[in-house]
């Protein structure tokens, strides 16, 4: 009994020291960002703020120049240069003779260089925010929810867990090795380059960059031509951070362009991951083919949510409405398609179509909205046209959200969330990703259905399963073909940075995020030494050794019978010819020694 009291008596004080060293606030560097000229003062330049017409011709890398505007109301915001492959080449060569340095560091630098870049982001909140919905027309709500903390989340989860990962992992050795040790090692990979859309602008940059760099890499981001203007100012808060730990800044780097620019970036790095178009995606594998490098993709999306009849409807519709209208259509994985169980299907549709009517559109900095401008004009077209073919075979529009005051020039950068019933599988709206605020909803009657409805896609990256039953919901999330399933929610999994994110079929493959995705950055090297060097090492028995003796083969077929028979008396047998073999070999030997002798006697 004294024993076990003294064990809990020093267990509660190791707890409480613990409790205490938390109290204790870590010495973190703060890093100064210049943010003057991202900050929207009222005193801008004239150049700065007059209504940009973008061009409706696609812009060619002969422009030279990346225009930067406010989607929310068209003010002009700079230009960006496009960058030729020469260029590029010079961010990349930067990059990995900064990488070489890098790999050095130790894991208790790169731990302060993620510390320092989450003080920098959580006391500068709103600022990363509002840069964030200037460029892309989303409302700050939703770049803190999507982007802020959920980078928040991927930097404690690297501090956490990221060095247990990357260390040195022991491995069994097997029947054939018992005599070794074996390990898995994870080293860098060199220059990693991302190519990144538009829609998560400080999210997209900093996912990737921050496993890259804890793992020791470099890494050159292509950001999108829709959103330089903030990609530009986030690159600061990273090299800045890296100046602070007393690493070279050339580590990270943006790059500004068009599809030259990407291209040249496949062509120079050591690894690429893409966040895009499937289309895209497939011109990306092509270059990298050329230079042999692995490639993530994480392609289009068309998420099923799957609704059952015995569940709590108003929580439902309270996750539908954020899992569809989220950043006005900057998901990159929302739902896409409603499936509804017949027998509420209707209360579903009223639900959700009395809070739809309720959410406003309008410019997210210039009142209390809901939902934000559609990035680009082209996407605002391409979501009507989705609509238009629905209505044109049969669907219907139930409720839509209401318009605010919308600035002059820019009303055709809104789209109102959109609530669509009556649709089926015939209609480009249930199979083509639309990336965008509608909701159109169909009904069906049975598991099996609904199950075979959601597979019925090109697409497989995540989906919704909800249901007052947690064991009918696997049960039908476990038939869906696609890389995530959240049971009973959408799109947690990805605040659960310990998952690996990514999706099937034209989704893509490979994945980034979690224990996966942290290794995906590594050169991933098998080692094998001897457990008890120098005394036990390989050493190859005489029948095997060149030149190889006649009775070669049988003597290996009996090796493998004996260490890898289903029966033991088998193996026992095998064992048994293994030893009169090499017993006769011995033998043989020693006469073949003794006629040689004699031979060299009688010269």
């Amino acid at each position: 009994m004294a024993f076990w009291w003294t064990v809990f008596v020093l267990g509660f004080a190791y707890a409480i020291c613990r409790f205490l060293v938390m109290l204790i606030p870590p010495n973190v560097p703060s890093i100064e960002v210049d943010a003057s000229d991202v900050v929207d003062d009222g005193n801008q330049a004239p150049e700065n703020s007059y209504i940009y017409i973008p061009p409706r011709v696609k812009t060619q890398q002969q422009d030279k120049k990346v225009q930067c505007y406010e989607p929310a109301n068209m003010k002009y915001l700079g230009f960006f240069p496009a960058l030729t492959r020469d260029e590029v080449k010079e961010r990349v060569a930067s990059a990995r003779k900064a990488q070489n340095e890098w790999a050095k560091s130790s894991f208790k630098q790169r731990r302060l260089l993620l510390r320092i870049i989450l003080k920098y982001i959580i006391e500068h909140q709103k600022l990363i925010c509002e840069i964030s919905s200037r460029d892309t027309g989303k409302t700050i709500v939703d770049a803190s929810i999507g982007e802020v903390m959920a980078i928040c989340e991927k930097i404690t989860w690297l501090l956490s867990e990221g060095e247990k990962w990357l260390k040195p992992e022991s491995r069994s050795c097997g029947r054939a090795t018992l005599h070794k040790k074996a390990r898995v090692e994870f080293h860098p990979l060199g220059v990693i380059g991302a190519i990144v859309p538009w829609n998560y602008p400080f999210h997209n940059i900093f996912n990737p960059v921050l496993a890259a760099v804890f793992a020791g890499n470099g890494i050159v981001v292509k950001i999108s031509e829709h959103a330089s203007w903030s990609g530009c100012f986030y690159i600061r808060i990273i090299q800045a951070a890296l100046a602070a730990v007393g690493a070279p800044e050339s580590l990270v780097d943006v790059i500004t362009g068009f599809s030259e620019t990407g291209e040249a970036l496949v062509s120079s790095v050591d690894k690429m991951i893409f966040i895009g178009s499937t289309g895209v995606g497939r011109m990306i594998m092509k270059t990298a083919a050329e230079t042999l490098i692995p490639v993530t993709l994480e392609l289009g999306g068309k998420d099923a949510f799957i609704v059952c009849e015995d569940v709590d409807l108003d929580h439902v519709v309270n996750v539908a409405l954020r899992a569809s209208i989220t950043s006005s259509g900057h998901n990159c994985n929302g739902a896409e398609r409603f499936y509804v169980h017949k027998n509420i299907y209707s209360s579903f549709v009223d639900k959700i179509s009395e809070r739809v009517k309720a959410i406003t559109v309008g410019p997210p900095l210039a009142g209390k909205y809901d939902m934000g401008a559609i990035c680009t004009q082209e996407q605002s077209e391409k979501l009507q046209s989705l609509v238009n073919d629905a209505l044109d075979r049969g669907a219907k529009i139930v409720a839509r959200g209401t318009f605010g005051h919308l600035p002059e020039g820019a009303v055709d950068q809104y789209f109102p969330p959109t609530v669509i019933v009556d649709v089926n599988h015939t209609m480009k709206l249930m199979q083509e990703e639309a990336f965008g605020p509608i909701l159109p909803i169909m009904k069906f009657s049975t598991d099996d259905e609904v199950v075979k409805l959601a597979n019925d896609s090109k697409f497989g990256l995540g989906c919704g399963v909800f249901s007052g039953s947690q064991q009918r919901a696997r049960t039908i999330a476990l038939q869906i073909r696609c890389g995530s399933v959240a049971i009973n929610d959408f799109a947690t999994n990805y605040f659960c940075q310990s998952l690996p994110f990514g999706g099937v079929k034209e989704s893509g493959f490979g994945r980034f995020s979690g224990v996966e995705g942290l290794r995906a950055c590594c050169i991933v090297k098998a080692v094998v030494e001897d457990r008890w060097w120098p005394y036990i090492q390989t050493k190859y028995p005489k029948p095997l050794t060149y030149p190889v003796a006649d009775n070669a083969f049988e003597f290996q077929m009996s090796v493998v019978e004996a260490t890898y028979g289903l029966n033991i008396w088998d193996r026992l047998r095998a064992l048994i010819n293994v030893m009169k073999m090499l017993s006769q070999e011995n033998t043989s030997g020693k006469h073949n020694s003794v006629i040689g002798d004699g031979d060299k006697k009688a010269d």
